[in-house]
């Protein structure tokens, strides 16, 4: 299970880095559920995770976007 992103961390990369890395996490996101769906998951807390990393990705780019 990967680590929850600091936003710290995540506001230190670029704008279209952070656009990347959310197109990965909800790809990433959707085949898991997809996985959820056929087979048991080893870590349902993976979803927590990625769901809140995907949130905080979408505020970090909201934010920058109304500055």
């Amino acid at each position: 299970m990967a680590k929850p992103q600091r936003p710290e961390a995540l506001r230190e990369l670029k704008t279209e880095e952070l656009q990347q890395k959310l197109v990965v996490l909800q790809e990433e996101r959707f085949r898991l559920a997809f996985r959820r769906g056929t087979e048991a998951i080893s870590n349902p807390l993976q979803f927590r995770t990625m769901r809140r990393d995907i949130a905080r990705i979408k505020t970090i780019l909201r934010e920058r976007k109304g500055a």
